[in-house]
């Protein structure tokens, strides 16, 4: 018999804030996280709009040699699991003594790489480099860290799906746990947020030009969008067997459900419809419930005229005549890329447990496809149990999960 996936923990380091009642106090409010970076501008970006975040400072938390491993997104992933390992009650002692696994979502370590090359070039002497920068720039530099500050014993592996990775790890995670093979994993994502990262981005012209109001260039689902503000963090979810929280005594918070997934078989970065319907549609087989159970549904949706369109057809196919409120908590954030599918789950279950669906803020005006959904421009108080949450990434990778309150 399957077992079932409960969440025992969460932690968040995000633009809207440093752990979880910051954030949940800027969802409610409607906050946006953006901001006009002047030092893209000299770097010669189109756009110099960012979602924005403190790299912490961790000098009283961890040694230099562990710091020196870390690079930007690793910090942010470090704090982000702090919080979720003490929301789970599982303590350092604990994680020693047991398999605990790791699946954390990354999908590039740009800076430390361009500050190697640099420097190599400049001395011409590669003993220079230093040993921080290989595991800096590798991609599995987060499990790689967080695995040896925590102590984690279990798997240990980086999900790298583009802007789906947070997402799949949950998933893939979920999977381990019915299949008996884990009682425990970290799961999450984290997203660098330095313009080394996203310049390619901005070169392809992906970014909102906004400039002038940052607050409303992340417009998901508006006729008027002009393209998508990038921003990172970090977020973590705690998952176990229903089983193995029983045993510890732990406080659940939810339950996952359903985990859905496609690959469009199409264009590199040019969605369509077929791949994110069919990811949905496995997501509610696989939870088992009818789809007018599903209360909210958080999008993908990230301000880009093809995309959203794309999503809110697949959407409105889906649920056909039942409407649940839909919205994209990245109106407030941004574009969160490889982090983002591990922090709409933390953000939208921040929602379902104080009953209300945060803003799309920035929603003024329908096209013909948005128009075919509910989404609502303003925060509403609704009571509900369960909730749907959608990530795509380049490549056509395609991630939903279905997350509901437990009920013994």
């Amino acid at each position: 018999m399957e077992r079932r996936v409960v969440i025992t923990g969460m932690g968040i380091y995000s633009c809207l804030g440093k752990n979880l009642d910051e954030v949940k106090q800027s969802l409610w409010d409607g906050k946006s996280g953006i901001i006009f970076d002047p030092v893209r501008k000299e770097m010669g970006f189109r756009s110099a709009l960012t979602g924005y975040v403190d790299i912490p400072d961790l000098k009283k938390e961890l040694s230099r040699n562990q710091r020196v491993y870390m690079p930007e997104q690793a910090k942010y992933a470090y704090v982000a699991t702090a919080e979720a390992l003490k929301n789970a009650g599982l303590s350092l002692d604990y994680l020693e003594s047991h398999e605990v696994g790791l699946l954390y979502g990354n999908d590039s370590s740009a800076e430390p790489v361009v500050n190697s090359v640099d420097k190599m070039r400049e001395k011409k002497d590669t003993t220079l480099i230093g040993s921080g920068g290989i595991f800096q720039s590798m991609n599995s530099t987060n499990t790689m860290n967080l695995s040896c500050v925590f102590k984690l014993k279990g798997i240990n592996l980086t999900v790298s799906g583009a802007c789906a990775s947070g997402s799949h790890a949950i998933g893939l995670g979920s999977l381990l746990i019915k299949w008996g093979l884990q009682d425990i994993v970290v799961c999450g994502g984290s997203q660098e947020i330095n313009p080394y990262s996203v310049c390619s981005f901005d070169g392809i012209s992906a970014f909102s030009m906004r400039e002038s109001d940052p607050a409303k260039a992340s417009r998901p689902f508006d006729r008027d969008r002009d393209g998508l503000v990038p921003s990172g963090g970090g977020a973590t979810v705690v998952i176990e067997s229903l089983e193995s929280a029983k045993k510890r005594g732990a406080h659940i918070i939810a339950e996952v459900i359903g985990y859905g997934f496609s690959s469009n078989g199409d264009h590199i970065s040019v969605p369509n419809v077929d791949g994110p319907r069919r990811s949905l549609e496995m997501a509610i087989r696989e939870a088992g419930i009818d789809k007018r159970q599903i209360g909210y549904v958080n999008a993908h949706a990230t301000s880009t005229h093809v995309g959203d369109q794309n999503e809110a057809k697949a959407i409105a196919a889906v649920f056909d005549d039942y409407k649940p409120e839909v919205t994209s908590t990245k109106s407030q954030t941004g574009h969160e890329m490889w982090m983002a599918g591990a922090s709409e789950v933390i953000y939208s279950t921040l929602m379902m447990h104080n009953d209300f669906i945060a803003a799309n803020i920035n929603f003024e005006n329908p096209d013909e496809d948005s128009a075919k959904l509910n989404i609502p421009a303003k925060r509403i108080d609704k009571k509900f149990d369960t909730f749907l949450s959608n990530s795509f990434g380049f490549g056509g990778t395609n991630s939903t999960l279905i997350v509901t309150k437990f009920v013994e």
